[in-house]
């Protein structure tokens, strides 16, 4: 049984999302939990207290949001008629990272997959404001779908890595057990600086090849540039429908969060982006 989480705002963005997820576990016995976190539109004294449904008093905006909810389940439901997929609504007055890390932790979600830009779709932000909070706040894997993306059955994984993370810690498991699922082969790709491995890097490299022996997996040493430079290099190359990176200090995803301006990070982002959680 997989248990995912599909945040929404009720954009289009994030309906391609719920539909992309929709069709990645259709052959997988999954709980979509759709998910919509929300604030008043006006302040109402009540609110500052916490819910109204916990005073006893009718909360109108969960009404609505939970009314909302159960028009995309039939929607989905009625688009995609996959016998093995259940819909649960869950509509809360809470920031959206909050509820999903408290859904996450009740419920033992395995994925959170969401639009990568929420109601505005801003195209020149990679992530927007909601996605970015998620994967700072939730411990568990974070897939980023663009708004426009078609759906593609992910044959190929791109997996940028430095080597420098302890992959048991990094949650790789979960990236190899579903590259299984989807009979994925697994792209690693590694930018090799001018003085090589040092022996850390080269130990965590043995450990990764430990974890390998029933993958279908190529190894990738580039030569010395930006890490960016090399993952939009890679994409026009070959074919990759997944983008999979471990959300580590060095890692450009962890420099992301705290860059002034997003748009000029400068990655070619037009594939889903899978975010692995580095439990320190």
């Amino acid at each position: 049984m997989i248990k995912v989480v599909l945040p929404t705002d009720f954009s289009e963005n994030a309906f391609s999302a719920i539909s992309y997820a929709v069709k990645l576990f259709e052959k997988s016995t999954c709980i979509f939990y759709l998910v919509h976190a929300y604030t008043p539109p006006v302040y109402r004294a009540d609110y500052a207290l916490g819910s109204p449904g916990q005073l006893g008093l009718p909360d109108t905006e969960k009404y609505k949001a939970e009314e909302a909810l159960d028009k995309i389940r039939t929607k989905i439901k009625t688009k995609f008629n996959v016998p093995t997929h259940d819909f649960v609504i869950h509509a809360a007055f809470n920031s959206l990272e909050d509820e999903i890390a408290s859904i996450s932790q009740k419920e033992n979600i395995d994925l959170v997959v969401m639009g990568t830009q929420g109601a505005t779709g801003a195209k020149e932000i990679l992530f927007g404001s909601n996605t970015i909070h998620v994967i700072q706040k939730t411990g568990i894997p974070v897939l980023a779908v663009p708004s426009d993306y078609e759906y593609k059955p992910p044959f190929n994984v791109l997996f940028p890595t430095d080597y420098e993370v302890d992959y048991k810690k990094a949650n790789v498991d979960f990236l190899l057990e579903y590259c299984k699922l989807w009979r994925s082969k697994l792209h690693i790709m590694h930018v090799t600086s001018s003085d090589g491995l040092d022996s850390e890097q080269a130990a965590q490299k043995t450990d990764l090849e430990g974890m390998l022996l029933e993958q279908n997996y190529q190894f990738y040493d580039l030569p010395d540039q930006e890490l960016i430079s090399a993952i939009n290099g890679f994409q026009k190359e070959n074919p990759v429908e997944l983008l999979a990176m471990v959300k580590n200090k060095h890692s450009f995803i962890e420099r992301l969060f705290v860059e002034p301006i997003i748009k000029n990070i400068g990655l070619h982002a037009k594939v889903p982006f899978l975010v692995l959680p580095y439990n320190k």
